[in-house]
């Protein structure tokens, strides 16, 4: 059984690596990326991927946008780790709701590390090139939607459970 502590600690502390990885994020937002690192990944082709990484480069950000993806790759397994420990706890509490917020978190979870992790493979793979790839660019822009979905379920389905445990099942 997975303890309330071990899910804290990744789940809260995945929120916080995503908090210092936003700050590495934020130089790569310029004129000509606006975007910054979400424009990389919603570009759909090789092109795209291109004008982005020559626009960082001349801006001379090309090694700040790996350190960025990097730091993303780092609070992927965190945070999803924490996440799917989150759901395990819930999955293992009593009471029917708790036990279906544990299951939608866990799935959750699973899914966001798998969605952005290849996303952000295919990103890194691309500029550790500095060549796009219409196929790398086309899979990774695929991976947004249900990366942002699974990533927020992860996000509140832990909060839900929190307070339904806190307020109808008492401290643990």
């Amino acid at each position: 059984m997975v303890g309330k502590k071990a899910f804290l600690i990744g789940w809260l502390g995945g929120l916080a690596v995503f908090a210092v990885s936003l700050t590495f994020h934020a130089p790569l937002a310029i004129d000509a990326v606006p975007g910054g690192i979400l424009d990389h990944q919603a570009a759909p082709d090789a092109a795209s991927v291109d004008a982005i990484q020559q626009a960082w480069e001349t801006a001379g950000l090309t090694s700040q946008a790996r350190l960025a993806m990097i730091t993303d790759l780092i609070f992927i397994g965190i945070y999803g780790v924490g996440a799917a420990l989150g759901g395990l706890y819930f999955r293992a509490r009593d009471g029917w709701l708790l036990k279906a917020l544990g299951l939608i978190t866990l799935a959750a979870a699973l899914v966001f590390l798998v969605t952005d992790y290849v996303e952000t493979i295919l990103q890194f793979i691309q500029l550790m090139r500095f060549e796009g790839s219409d196929t790398l660019a086309g899979i990774a822009s695929k991976m947004g939607p249900a990366k942002v979905v699974t990533f927020l379920v992860a996000l509140f389905g832990p909060i839900l459970a929190l307070i339904l445990e806190r307020f109808s099942y008492g401290k643990p």
